[in-house]
């Protein structure tokens, strides 16, 4: 029996002409695209194929996520979910700079921005200055989202489903999703929640296949940026990489 909670949309959308070169005709080459944007693509996605398997040593418990109290963790992820289905339906007639609006503040409630950031740069954070450290959230911020925006613009009947039960990492919960096709594999997508600052769940990492880290690509993409200390370049690079998604770029 499958335990994943479905969640679709009913209706026919036509998806964009040529919007994913070779796998626009393939529904599972676009939601396995579309997956990769999930874990934050900086880089190449080749970096993500050859990170090491996460390793999870605590004990992994299951648990319902009823027991949390209202939504729990998987509110902040439904709500997203629900945000990216309907971008995926009005697709890129609504000009990007609306879309961007409109997603922003649902991928600030679903994500530890500064969080995930933070844990991206590593120990290199504490030496950058406070002001470049708030030019660089605003950068990353508005890079995450563009993500989005960028590969959730058209809708060929694909659909979310969330698992209803939980996995306890110490203090942290992991929420399993799957993006599934018309046709092919679906695409499983873990988000890592903890409770951030008021008591409320965000992500703090994202897992594509359930083990490829969006941290750990981010690290490793950000590794030689910040080789000097001085985080200019990184910040150049975001920006040109939400020129990019804005002028019509994908993943």
């Amino acid at each position: 029996m499958n335990s994943f909670d479905r969640v679709s949309i009913s209706g026919s959308v036509e998806a964009k002409a040529g919007g994913l070169g070779a796998c626009e005709g393939m529904a599972g080459g676009r939601v396995h695209l579309r997956a990769a944007a999930t874990i934050g693509v900086f880089g190449s996605y080749r970096v993500a194929q050859v990170l090491t398997r996460r390793l999870v040593v605590a004990a992994i418990v299951s648990i319902p996520f009823a027991a949390h109290g209202q939504d729990g963790p998987i509110g902040p992820i439904r709500s997203l979910n629900d945000a990216l289905l309907a971008l995926m339906q009005k697709g890129a007639q609504v000009p990007f700079a609306q879309r961007m609006q409109t997603l922003t503040p649902i991928v600030q409630r679903a994500f530890d921005l500064p969080q995930i950031l933070r844990n991206s740069v590593g120990l290199r954070w504490n030496g950058i200055p406070a002001a470049q450290q708030e030019e660089l959230l605003n950068a990353f911020i508005q890079f995450t989202v563009a993500s989005y925006v960028a590969n959730f613009d058209n809708y060929s009947n694909e659909r979310f489903e969330i698992d209803p039960r939980t996995r306890a990492i110490r203090s942290e919960q992991v929420v399993q999703t799957r993006i599934v096709p018309t046709t092919g594999d679906p695409t499983r997508i873990d988000y890592v929640m903890h409770l951030a600052e008021g008591g409320v769940w965000k992500a703090v990492d994202v897992l594509l296949d359930g083990s490829i880290s969006r941290v750990a690509v981010q690290r490793s993409d950000f590794r030689s940026l910040l080789a000097s200390g001085d985080p200019a370049r990184l910040i150049d690079s975001l920006r040109e990489k939400i020129a990019r998604y804005a002028a019509g770029g994908k993943y």
